[in-house]
């Protein structure tokens, strides 16, 4: 899609050296997400995979749960007042019987980039009741050298990065650790959103025989919409957030975090993590 990214003129020193020249940017633009016709929130997002963003910031909040339950979505014609299309405004349809939520000042949110959901009233109303608990049987067994090899697979697929330098990457991948679906954004929640879009449209969800992985660190957001698509598994290259921790703890997710080379670090779910020799204590 060509407005993935944009180009712009920049000053570059290096060492004594000046120079002017032109830079690939990753683009960013806000996303208006309405629920049949109602806004519902704004997320700043890199354009493209719009839909499966929507339908997977919706399965997120509870809403959506199988492409059965999604009717339709669109981008809104008119949606400037000179009667234009922006394609920065989005309509999900739910199909006919399937419960539409109430939509408040908690739930009419903004979300940016970097932080994912926020204006939440409380914790509270993040914990939305999950329709599948993790429930991998048997249960998904990995090991450590599958884990270590993931990072380097999914930098290898990302190829808007390649280009700009700033996007966050999450991946799918098989317990084998084939990769299985991959998405770029600005933000590492919409890269996840529009993953977990995708498997509902395609009918694959819960994706219990999955692993995510994210390019950055671990929040309860991430883990949370993790859990709301029944992945059994959440690695991360950088830390967690103690609330990530809590709620796989919580909900039986197994959470890696610090992935790095051959090093990482397993803060809940150790079950699912397959070692050869007893390691506990060293």
């Amino acid at each position: 899609m060509g407005r993935v990214t944009e180009r712009r003129r920049v000053l570059r020193i290096r060492d004594a050296s000046v120079s002017t020249r032109p830079d690939t940017l990753v683009a960013e633009e806000p996303l208006e997400i309405r629920l049949n016709g109602r806004p519902l929130a704004i997320t700043m997002r890199t354009p493209g995979d719009d839909f499966p963003l929507a339908a997977g910031f919706l399965v997120s909040e509870g809403v959506l749960g199988s492409a059965e339950e999604l009717a339709n979505i669109v981008y809104c014609a008119g949606a400037t007042s000179e009667g234009s299309n922006t394609y920065n405004v989005v309509d999900v349809q739910l199909a006919p019987g399937v419960p539409v939520p109430d939509i408040t000042l908690e739930r009419n949110v903004y979300t940016t980039s970097s932080c994912g959901l926020c204006g939440k009233a409380s914790l509270d109303a993040v914990r939305t009741t999950a329709r599948w608990p993790i429930s991998d049987t048997p249960p998904v067994r990995v090991e450590p050298a599958l884990l270590s090899a993931l990072p380097d697979r999914l930098r290898a697929a990302q190829r808007v990065f390649d280009r700009t330098g700033g996007l966050h990457a999450a991946g799918l991948f098989s317990a084998e650790g084939e990769l299985l679906d991959l998405r770029e954004d600005v933000g590492r929640h919409n890269a996840v959103d529009k993953l977990i879009g995708r498997a509902l449209q395609s009918g694959s969800l819960p994706l219990s025989r999955s692993i995510l992985l994210v390019s950055g660190r671990a929040s309860f957001e991430l883990a949370q919409k993790a859990v709301m698509a029944g992945i059994p598994v959440l690695a991360a290259v950088s830390a967690p957030s103690s609330l990530a921790v809590d709620l796989a703890a919580e909900t039986g997710l197994t959470l890696v975090g610090f992935l790095r080379g051959s090093s990482m670090n397993v803060y809940a779910g150790e079950e699912r993590v397959a070692l050869r020799t007893a390691a506990a204590g060293t």
